[in-house]
């Protein structure tokens, strides 16, 4: 590797391991080879892959105070469907990976740490108790396995269909056909701020010409003049729309420092 492809290895990354007394790691998997022995018929020598004890720790450490599953107070506060979408999304991310492994059965105590601490959470918000909150968000669904029990949050928005987020109902047993797809997430643009899409549309908020615009500014909304027979058109729409910028064509704009009364108002 050095003398003739002159690449150099890292001494605390590479490393040669016996497979049968030691595990290999290798993209969040612990690689062995089966052994004989367990009074069961195993192909000797065949690779084995395994979940690894620190992973199951570090997966459950995040939900624990004390040795203890505990609420998460930064959720409290969220509705009751985005609760249940934060724990069901990490869960189902960490089984849907280690589904190649042979005891993915392992992260049966990752599913209770979560479980109850989501539990917590929603009666932490509810005030109310984690067994009430089990019955209420309880729900079944068929899975190639057989019917699992789940837990189920709304969100209704009016006639659509409602937003249901699901926590568990995923059997943890291997599945030597799963195909591990990592999915590049999407963008969630931020909404633009208002004043930007007004300066993107060129058009004055006052007589409704399109071109080029300026952005006149106040530093306070106190400042603009009292409502009454005498307001000017420009300083009435800031108040109302509760802005500190008002976006308007060039003519407007030195008429509102000039002559603030002259300026004309868009007609509708």
């Amino acid at each position: 590797m050095r003398d003739e492809l002159r690449l150099d290895l890292s001494q605390q990354k590479t490393l040669i391991t016996h497979a049968r007394t030691h595990a290999a790691r290798f993209l969040g998997y612990e690689i062995t080879t089966q052994t004989g022995t367990g009074g069961r018929k195993t192909a000797e020598g065949s690779i084995r892959l395994r979940v690894p004890i620190p992973v199951v720790k570090s997966s459950c450490a995040t939900y624990l105070r004390g040795g203890k599953p505990a609420a998460q107070r930064a959720l409290q506060n969220r509705h009751d469907h985005d609760i249940v979408a934060a724990f069901g999304t990490r869960y189902r991310g960490i089984v849907n990976y280690y589904l190649l492994a042979a005891d993915v059965y392992r992260l049966e105590r990752v599913r209770w740490t979560m479980q109850t601490s989501m539990l917590k959470t929603l009666a932490g918000k509810h005030k109310s108790s984690v067994a009430k909150m089990a019955v209420r968000y309880r729900a079944t669904i068929e899975t190639p396995d057989g019917t699992r029990t789940c837990f189920e949050a709304a969100r209704h928005r009016g006639n659509r269909k409602p937003q249901v987020a699901r926590f568990g109902g995923i059997p943890l047993s291997r599945r030597k056909t799963a195909i591990l797809t990592d999915r590049v997430p999407s963008r969630n643009p931020l909404p633009r701020k208002e004043i930007i899409t007004q300066l993107q549309r060129s058009t004055c908020e006052l007589c409704g010409i399109h071109g080029e615009v300026h952005a006149h500014h106040v530093a306070k909304l106190s400042e603009l003049a009292p409502p009454g027979q005498h307001q000017p058109e420009w300083a009435r729409l800031m108040a109302s729309r509760r802005r500190k910028t008002l976006v308007v064509c060039p003519p407007c704009h030195e008429l509102i420092h000039t002559d603030p009364a002259q300026v004309t108002p868009l007609t509708t």
